[in-house]
């Protein structure tokens, strides 16, 4: 009679669906998932040491390269930390400006996230479809900022180049495209056998365990946790919005998250456009000797910067505490146990939308 005994089941820190590097180790019998563990420390970049000591305006483009996938809200975090110090009073246009490229940035980082999803469980349909869309949001960043991964757009005291009406008219037709496009994405999503089948009532994340584990994010707010960072920002408490919530806490539900979350990002967008005023751009800002604390609602969660200036604007101390170290200890230690194959391993991996360069700084 055949026995069946545990195993280790390594998979990365090279594997076709990770766009990082990492290595998750399984233990299991046959399949199924009994425990697991990550192995990160592949492509540690040390930006955190080298911003130390530097002046602020070098610090604000490394800021950026934390993470090329949401190096907009990193760049945000940061700025708007050092305001905090400085006491600096921003003008309403850019304050509207920096969340309409936020929430640009929010949206491609999502689509990302759930290409990779879908391409994972091998819908590759879809996820070329949601791969070509991206480059939709991308475009529109190119159009504002001059950029369309590190685009330094914003600056103490206000943003680096205004809005033409002839920009808010593309940024209009780009995010009327987003929706038309993603309605009929999410109608396929939605109603495909093979999807469900895949992501249904897998990888489930409780809503205790959520809490348990500090998840954040999507992560967290698809298994019912109603927190999101920007709604303790002054601007987007203006704009009038609630957080995407599911219950389920399973792969599905992290993935149907972000879809709701970009309608969210581009009724944003609109309401931004409809509300700015013809005005400056760029208030005064001086930087001064303190400390700062400020958080940011990043694609992937909270983000936070800790930061200390000395007198002549240099960055003596920063600290950063990106969201994917939460979510990914959720993954590994709730998520995946009891997963009931390896193919479900990964799926349930990217479900959480890891970002290893965060983690990595």
């Amino acid at each position: 009679m055949k026995r069946t005994v545990d195993v280790s089941l390594p998979i990365g820190p090279v594997h076709p669906v990770f766009k990082e590097p990492c290595r998750i180790k399984c233990e299991t019998r046959g399949e199924y998932v009994l425990n697991a563990e990550i192995e990160l420390g592949y492509v540690k970049k040390g930006i955190e040491r080298i911003m130390r000591g530097r002046p602020w305006q070098e610090v604000m483009f490394l800021a950026e390269r934390v993470c090329g996938i949401c190096s907009v809200i990193h760049n945000m975090v940061f700025i708007e930390g050092m305001e905090l110090i400085a006491e600096t009073a921003l003008p309403d246009r850019a304050a509207y400006l920096r969340v309409i490229v936020n929430e640009l940035d929010r949206i491609q980082s999502h689509v990302l996230a759930n290409y990779s999803y879908c391409y994972t469980i091998e819908h590759e349909t879809l996820a070329m479809y949601l791969l070509n869309l991206r480059e939709t949001a991308m475009d529109a960043l190119e159009r504002i900022t001059g950029a369309r991964v590190t685009c330094a757009y914003i600056i103490p005291g206000g943003v680096r180049f205004d809005l033409s009406d002839a920009d808010a008219r593309y940024l209009r037709e780009a995010v009327d495209t987003i929706d038309r496009e993603l309605n009929r994405f999410v109608h396929m999503f939605t109603t495909g056998s093979l999807i469900a089948l895949r992501s249904k009532e897998i990888g489930i994340l409780t809503r205790d365990e959520a809490i348990e584990a500090h998840a954040v994010g999507p992560t967290a707010r698809a298994s019912g946790i109603a927190h999101d960072c920007r709604l303790d920002h002054p601007t987007y408490r203006r704009l009038d919005f609630s957080p995407v919530v599911y219950t389920e806490g399973d792969n599905y539900a992290r993935i149907m998250v972000r879809f709701d979350e970009i309608f969210q990002s581009t009724e944003l967008i609109r309401r931004c456009l409809d509300r700015m005023e013809p005005g400056i751009i760029r208030g005064g800002s001086e930087v001064i000797a303190g400390t700062s604390r400020w958080v940011g609602e990043a694609p992937r969660g909270e983000l936070t910067y800790q930061i200390t200036t000395d007198e002549f604007g240099r960055v003596t101390d920063i600290g950063i505490r990106t969201p994917s170290i939460m979510n990914i200890e959720a993954c590994v230690h709730y998520m995946l146990i009891g997963v009931l194959s390896a193919a479900d391993v990964t799926s349930t991996y990217i479900s959480s939308d890891p970002c290893i360069a965060c983690n990595e700084r």
